[in-house]
């Protein structure tokens, strides 16, 4: 399962981050742990200085800023794509996808979503 750590000792924007974060993941109906570390000792092993950060698998993504919630959904998407349970799609044929045409197609995912377009778990 994907964790996601936000870093950030408890001020407003740390919280903001937290609702974006929680709100992004209900709303594609993701399976992320999500975990808020607010000790300043714990915060600077990830050699971040200026809060809130985002941490997905380890690797920190955002710091010192609030994401949008957009941002954070192409983040979530992007790392929960062609993981071991989906094939990349054919960049050749992005119809066959849940693509948006314009989209690279590169790193989308085939999944039983691409069925229903309008579920929101579709890849990219």
């Amino acid at each position: 399962m994907k964790t996601i750590k936000i870093l950030g000792t408890g001020c407003a924007n740390c919280k903001t981050t937290e609702e974006v974060v929680r709100k992004v993941i209900a709303d594609l109906n993701l399976e992320i742990a999500v975990e808020k570390v607010e000790d300043i000792m714990d915060i600077m092993k990830y050699d971040v200085m200026s809060t809130p950060a985002l941490v997905i698998d380890s690797t920190v993504k955002i710091k010192g800023r609030v994401p949008s919630y957009d941002e954070v959904k192409t983040l979530l998407v992007a790392d929960s794509c062609c993981d071991d349970t989906a094939s990349c799609c054919d960049t050749t044929d992005a119809s066959s996808s849940c693509c948006e045409p314009s989209e690279d197609t590169s790193s989308c995912c085939t999944t039983e979503a691409e069925e229903d377009t309008n579920s929101g778990s579709c890849c990219c």
